[in-house]
């Protein structure tokens, strides 16, 4: 197992970002202090070949107006909030309007552009990286004062480990996940219509045209919705998204699935399969959804060098609570603070 750390850039306000590469078994994987994000993952393929399944960028610079949100951790709150605002203890709390009326990913400035603390640490046959955040209370219009501690690693056995944990001196809500995009393929190998997915979910989340959550959570059965057996991504999408779905069907994904199961406890969640490189990715969560997300809105940007990232060019499987919670009461709670701490994981299980 190995860690290294070398410097990544430098802000404008002369501060230091770095990028740790950690190394365990046979991936490696790499991250910055800035928006403690997953910048690179190298995994074999069935041929020996290691490729990078990360979409990211190769300088801070980038991360600095990195839009599509490519490995950042996102915080307070993940997801969207209906109205940019919410009522908690008889209080309304306005939130920053960054998606139409509605807040993202906790408005213009959440944890994904900020500099986090960082130590790096072995455990448990695993090398890891820990990034410290205190935000303080009105932060993006989120009460209470605010310390979150996100811990990323490696195990020996060819796992991505996410820790999530949190305490607020005020209950506040939250909703930390990693919006990582992944091509197991390669980043810049083309679209992912062709990865086989399983999602482990009986219902997902009813959202409106502007993906708000209609209270509802439907059953996937005889929808377009149903991963409960692999598929190919594209097959029940629209002709014109690459696949055989009609008019009503979705041209993209971007729905929070209910994932089976007890939340709180690791459980599986999710599977992903390219069939060229025999790359196959399995997902553990004790969230109490997951985020299918199909790159639907990649804008063409200009990734790491000779790569354009496009749309449908990577997914994202965001565990995490369902949008809008704080404004849905049937939902899981989202609400923690004083005697309730956040504890979260997630396992990212790599095989060939």
């Amino acid at each position: 197992m190995k860690i290294s750390k070398k410097v990544f850039g430098i802000l404008s306000n002369g501060e230091k970002v770095h990028l740790y590469v950690l190394k365990a078994g046979d991936i490696k994987l790499c991250l910055t202090n800035f928006g403690a994000t997953w910048t690179s993952l190298f995994v074999p393929s069935k041929k020996g070949r290691g490729a990078d399944v990360l979409l990211g960028f190769s300088n801070l610079a980038a991360y600095l107006n990195n839009i599509p949100f490519l490995g950042v951790t996102v915080g307070r709150f993940a997801n969207r909030i209906g109205g940019a605002c919410f009522s908690l203890d008889g209080k309304t709390y306005n939130l920053n309007q960054n998606d139409g009326k509605n807040t993202l990913h906790s408005g213009f400035r959440g944890f994904d552009k900020m500099l986090w603390k960082a130590d790096v640490y072995e455990e448990n046959q695993g090398v890891f990286v820990r990034f410290e955040l205190d935000s303080p209370d009105g932060e993006g219009g989120f009460p209470g004062n605010l310390k979150a501690v996100v811990s990323y690693g490696l195990s020996k056995s060819n796992e991505v480990i996410a820790c999530y944990e949190a305490k607020s001196d005020a209950p506040t809500p939250m909703n930390f996940t990693n919006h990582a995009y992944f091509n197991l393929a390669g980043e810049g190998a083309g679209n992912i219509l062709s990865h086989e997915v399983r999602l482990f979910s009986s219902s997902y989340v009813e959202v409106d045209a502007h993906c708000i959550p209609t209270g509802r959570l439907l059953s996937v059965q005889n929808s377009p919705f149903d991963f409960l057996t692999r598929k190919p991504v594209k097959r029940d999408l629209r002709a014109e998204s690459g696949g055989n779905g009609g008019p009503s069907a979705p041209a993209g994904y971007d729905h929070c699935f209910v994932v089976d199961g007890d939340p709180g406890k690791l459980r599986p969640c999710a599977e992903a399969f390219e069939p060229v490189s025999g790359r196959n990715m399995k997902v553990f969560t004790t969230q109490p959804g997951v985020q299918f997300y199909t790159g639907n809105s990649l804008p063409g940007i200009t990734g790491k060098p000779g790569s354009l990232y496009a749309k449908h060019d990577g997914f994202c499987l965001e565990t995490q609570h369902f949008p809008d919670s704080p404004n849905q009461n049937a939902f899981p709670s989202c609400i923690f603070g004083p005697g309730k701490e956040y504890r979260e994981k997630s396992v990212f299980a790599f095989d060939w």
